[in-house]
């Protein structure tokens, strides 16, 4: 267990080694455990969190904004459009005067060639730690609390599970690649065998993809890609499927939406559900499309664990906050 986490960065979970992620599983668990409890745990006492947000948000927001005040501290939340940066200040000089005045910050910002820029040159010039909420490349923060609820609902030795990151079918607007980067790098590299289920246009950024491949094959786990979403179903222990924009295909919007509209069949129904084993547990980080993309009964159903999953963003992020600002 790490105990020297005091002031490191999250802007990938690549960054950080297993031996830091199993440590904040284990603060998590205790965090958890101490809040159904009803005990006390102000470990942040005083502190502040600012979390910048360009983009709205209802788990995120809520779930590191609850999280800092059980610790005992106080968020403030902010916006390009509340502050200067719409005004065209710097990042450097944002970050150095709020590093002043706080003690940690989150941002979110999706756009694509924008959010990861942004917020990795926030924490070159961060006095205190920087948290990636979701950008256009990674999400960490959800990263950590899918971890949690499948060692939960697993057990801690996870080798040998098939993890199935399958493309679903959500129209109208492109969604960003970042949770599903993060999920193809992060579970093998815990001993799950990693299975993408994508349409040929879906799938991840080149560098992602080989990143994945090498986690994998460091891990002593499997990285497969398949055409079929039936085929990655059968006997999977955890299926996480959700939509993404064909990213690494095309970045013309109108063509990205066209081919999200080719393939209505990608979705999830009891019929999948079927082909995974009796004991799985299907993962979503929400929002979900209901009756498009899932339908109600798998949502709802037995091996749903979404709920579970919502909550331990809580958990994480309070572990997350707990180890590098106390």
């Amino acid at each position: 267990m790490k105990t020297t986490l005091t002031g490191k960065h999250l802007i990938r979970l690549q960054d950080w080694s297993n031996e830091d992620i199993e440590t904040l599983m284990q603060i998590a668990l205790e965090l958890k455990m101490k809040k159904a409890l009803n005990i006390p745990h102000h470990v942040l006492r005083d502190k502040t969190l600012f979390m910048l947000f360009f983009e709205e948000s209802t788990r995120t927001r809520n779930a590191f904004e609850s999280g800092m005040t059980q610790l005992g501290g106080h968020a403030i939340y902010l916006t390009p459009k509340a502050t200067q940066i719409d005004h065209g200040e710097t990042p450097k000089d944002t970050i150095k005067v709020l590093s002043r005045m706080g003690h940690g910050i989150g941002i979110r910002w999706c756009d694509l060639g924008k959010g990861n820029k942004y917020i990795s040159e926030i924490a070159k010039w961060s006095d205190m730690p920087v948290f990636n909420m979701q950008d256009d490349m990674w999400h960490p923060t959800q990263g950590l609390a899918d971890l949690l609820t499948i060692k939960e609902k697993f057990g801690n030795n996870l080798r040998g599970l098939k993890f199935v990151c399958s493309w679903t079918f959500a129209p109208k607007y492109v969604r960003p690649l970042s949770m599903p980067q993060e999920l193809v790098t992060l579970m093998p590299r815990f001993g799950m065998d990693v299975t993408l289920a994508i349409p040929p246009e879906f799938k991840m950024l080149p560098e992602v993809m080989k990143m994945a491949e090498e986690n994998a094959k460091k891990a002593g786990a499997k990285f497969e890609v398949v055409n079929d979403m039936d085929e990655a179903f059968k006997d999977a222990d955890i299926v996480y499927p959700k939509s993404w924009g064909p990213l690494a295909y095309t970045r013309d919007e109108k063509e990205g939406l066209a081919l999200i509209d080719k393939y209505p069949s990608w979705v999830v129904n009891e019929k999948r559900m079927e082909l995974t084993k009796p004991s799985s547990i299907y993962m979503h980080c929400m929002p979900a499309d209901r009756g498009i993309e899932v339908t109600d009964g798998v949502m709802d159903g037995p091996h749903s664990v979404i709920y579970d999953e919502a909550e331990n963003r809580l958990h994480a992020h309070k572990a997350l906050m707990a180890a590098t600002m106390a």
